[in-house]
């Protein structure tokens, strides 16, 4: 079934879970993710790297939708991090069922009239739009990184009421890739947005590296989706080197042993998450 992720992000800050947002890229990565919802019932969200915007992102749409209009329970696909305005509206075309607009380096007014546009635009499209408060940067930088891009709770308010977006990724203290240093969650600053915007989805960026006791609190006090990627990949290739590559395994079976590392790591996610059995 194929919905926005809006009717997802919704519904777990309802009923109080998190949803799982794994990066995909292939075809694989694409049927591990949903397989793992079907096994779980429980919704998808699918985060699409804005690259597949630029390489045969038409093609891999169609393969996208098809299965997500085929699967058992929910699915939505997420433009994830769509920095320019074309790729915004090339992810619209091809029936992305959400967009990531990401202005979060810009300045606070900029950042709001550009994704207020962007709103415009995926609301008459039927889909639905996800935005950055702050600014979440990255694991390698982190101590420079962390405290100069915590959402501010009084922005976050005026953000959501002047752009329209549906769901609002905050800063609270993690990075994106690999952590250089000891991941610090700011729960206070969760507790602020969260009661500035008690209607608006909140988002988790950066959950790889986190730590399962700082996701899964997040998840309960109010995260409602939050993006993995770097840890399903660790995962995939950790499998591969646990099982090993003798010399009789072929290509299919060496890619059938990632998709399966992938998986099984982000089912923990989904477990962690409390999504089990969520699915409509």
């Amino acid at each position: 079934m194929y919905v926005t992720m809006a009717e997802i992000g919704l519904r777990a800050m309802e009923g109080g879970y998190g949803v799982t947002a794994p990066n995909v890229y292939d075809e694989y990565s694409v049927t591990a993710a949903i397989s793992a919802a079907e096994e779980l019932n429980a919704p998808m969200i699918l985060d699409l790297g804005p690259g597949m915007a630029v390489n045969g992102f038409h093609h891999f749409m169609k393969m996208v939708i098809e299965k997500a209009r085929d699967a058992k329970v929910p699915v939505a696909a997420n433009l994830d991090h769509g920095r320019t305005y074309e790729v915004c509206v090339q992810a619209l075309r091809e029936g992305c069922s959400s967009i990531m607009a990401d202005r979060s380096e810009l300045a606070l007014e900029d950042n709001i009239a550009q994704c207020a546009e962007l709103a415009k635009i995926a609301h008459i499209c039927g889909a639905s739009i996800e935005a950055e408060l702050g600014h979440v940067g990255q694991g390698m930088t982190y101590a420079a990184d962390r405290d100069a891009g915590l959402t501010n709770p009084a922005e976050a308010k005026e953000f959501i009421e002047r752009t329209g977006v549906d769901m609002l990724a905050i800063a609270m203290g993690t990075a994106h890739g690999v952590y250089k240093g000891t991941p610090h969650l700011d729960f206070d600053v969760l507790a602020a947005v969260r009661k500035a915007v008690p209607n608006t989805p909140l988002v988790l960026h950066g959950g790889s590296g986190t730590g399962d006791e700082n996701l899964a609190r997040a998840t309960r006090e109010g995260i409602a989706k939050v993006n993995i990627f770097t840890d399903l990949s660790l995962a995939a290739v950790e499998a591969l080197k646990t099982r090993g590559l003798p010399e009789n395994m072929g290509v299919m079976q060496a890619v059938a042993t990632l998709r399966d590392g992938y998986k099984d790591k982000l089912v923990h996610y989904m477990k962690l998450f409390n999504m089990e059995g969520k699915a409509w």
